[in-house]
């Protein structure tokens, strides 16, 4: 028998974190992605679609969906650059008070999370995973 795949096991662990961060930012209208998204948009302030996607670790194509979609609810707004080829994101009003909403729902899941799990360990060995990826 085959040992375990790393890749199933990280996948699982995962869709169980986001079942937990789900639950706790439901009541604020988001998903964990999306959440995490408008507070990483909230960071960099207004760019390019390319370095969003690079801030976020997304590719262009699914990062073009969330953002359609994120747009279409009015928590982002987008707009053509200098160059009409280059697109435009940012956070719109109705995004900040999103963030707003949902922040203090996702602290308390993220102290369940570190309740739960040694954090600082477990961030350890996912630096690891994406270096040895990106190796």
């Amino acid at each position: 028998m085959s040992s375990p795949c790393v890749c199933t096991r990280l996948r699982r662990a995962a869709r169980a974190a986001n079942t937990l961060y789900d639950a706790a930012l439901a009541p604020a209208g988001l998903t964990t992605p999306q959440f995490a998204l408008l507070r990483t948009l909230a960071r960099t302030g207004a760019c390019s679609l390319t370095a969003f996607g690079a801030a976020t670790g997304h590719d262009r194509t699914t990062l073009n969906r969330t953002v359609g979609a994120l747009e279409r609810e009015g928590l982002v707004q987008s707009c053509a650059g200098d160059d009409k080829r280059r697109r435009m994101v940012s956070l719109t009003d109705a995004g900040r008070a999103a963030i707003d909403r949902a922040s203090p729902l996702w602290e308390r899941a993220q102290a369940e999370m570190a309740r739960q799990v040694d954090t600082e360990t477990l961030f350890a060995l996912l630096d690891r995973v994406e270096s040895a990826v990106r190796a």
